[in-house]
């Protein structure tokens, strides 16, 4: 990540400073983006000599003295947070008063990584979506000791470098990683209840919904390892509420080292000569399998906007420029009309009594109002 964050600073013209006290980590990195740019060019994207203009502006760093003139840097180490904190406090001793400091943290509280810094008002989390060279969307989370001043600073930044930048309260998850929690969740509860398979639950949200990727194959891409461990950071993060409760299906595959891809073996099974299974291609299963977790996405990105983690328009921006939604889920609220939302999800309530199925205030509200988002 921190090499992709590199080479989008490096193509818009700016002098970089790609610092790892890892040697092999580090070298890595200039050979990885070596050959990213040779394929670049090899596509007519850029012209050789562009390609040697973005290598040479990136110098390549194992001290992190050499921070010293940078008026930001972003982190994009490991998501732990008494070694980040260990860090911005390393880099504060370091650089000039004026120096943003920027985390490119997924799950961390960003006022948390702040508190170890003397000011902690240049600090601020801009998140990066994997590979950053590609992905459009970057979350800028102001932290609650964040100046105004390093909000535009670095906003007015990552805008020039032509991303889509969308503004996100210092919340679990932020805005991504927090509304699509059910598009995992909700789809293993249903492969619990023996309501379908796997294969049966990617094919209704790939064909019936227009999503990219299944949620199995998209957890199997992430790693079950990842996204599990993530799922329980939010868990614990929200104070247990079973809106997002883990599954023990995905624990007992974390458990048993089954990954996804990277392993050979997830969900589906990617060893040489195996067989993916094929779906049970019921549109009457499937519709009632989109619906169920569409509307939970939905509720989740209402809540968002109720408790003003974000706006409407940055919630369906997140979505679709972050994780490829076929559509922002506040806008797919509107066409299915509101009221339809509500009562599925009371359908759900009503017959589960469990929390997860609550429905959000404002949606219900606004339903109630005959509004939309």
């Amino acid at each position: 990540m921190g090499s992709g964050i590199a080479q989008v600073a490096s193509q818009c013209g700016h002098e970089v400073v790609l610092c790892d006290t890892n040697a092999v980590q580090l070298e890595k990195a200039k050979s990885g983006l070596a050959k990213t740019l040779e394929k670049l060019v090899e596509k007519q994207k850029i012209g050789a000599d562009e390609s040697k203009q973005i290598q040479t502006r990136i110098q390549y760093s194992s001290s992190v003295n050499d921070f010293e003139k940078c008026d930001l840097i972003i982190e994009a180490i490991i998501e732990n947070l008494e070694i980040k904190k260990t860090v911005f406090s390393q880099l504060e001793s370091i650089v000039s008063e004026v120096c943003i400091l920027a985390t490119n943290t997924s799950s961390l509280s960003v006022a948390s990584i702040a508190s170890a810094c003397k000011n902690p008002q240049r600090v601020i989390g801009i998140h990066f979506f994997n590979p950053a060279p590609l992905m459009p969307l970057v979350e800028i989370i102001p932290a609650v000791q964040t100046s105004e001043a390093t909000v535009k600073t670095a906003r007015d930044l990552v805008d020039s470098w032509k991303k889509v930048t969308v503004l996100t309260k210092d919340t679990p998850g932020f805005i991504v990683n927090r509304v699509a929690r059910p598009f995992y969740g909700e789809a293993l509860r249903i492969y619990e209840e023996g309501m379908a398979d796997f294969a049966t639950i990617d094919w209704a949200m790939t064909e019936l919904g227009g999503f990219k990727m299944g949620p199995f194959t998209l957890m199997d891409y992430i790693g079950n390892d990842v996204n599990y461990a993530v799922t329980e950071s939010v868990f614990a993060s929200f104070y247990f509420d079973p809106r997002y409760k883990p599954s023990l299906t995905q624990k007992r595959h974390a458990e048993a080292g089954w990954y996804g891809r990277k392993t050979g073996r997830g969900y589906y099974d990617y060893s040489a000569g195996a067989v993916l299974p094929e779906p049970l291609k019921d549109e009457s299963l499937g519709t009632e399998i989109l619906n169920r977790i569409l509307v939970m996405l939905i509720n989740e990105a209402a809540d968002a906007v109720f408790l003003q983690i974000a706006s409407v328009k940055d919630v369906d921006m997140a979505m679709t420029k972050g994780v490829n939604y076929p559509k922002g889920l506040l806008t797919w609220a509107n066409e299915i009309g509101l009221d339809n939302v509500l009562k599925q999800l009371d359908e759900l309530y009503n017959e589960y009594h469990e929390d997860r199925y609550r429905a959000s205030v404002l949606l219900r509200r606004l339903a109630k109002a005959g509004k939309g988002f």
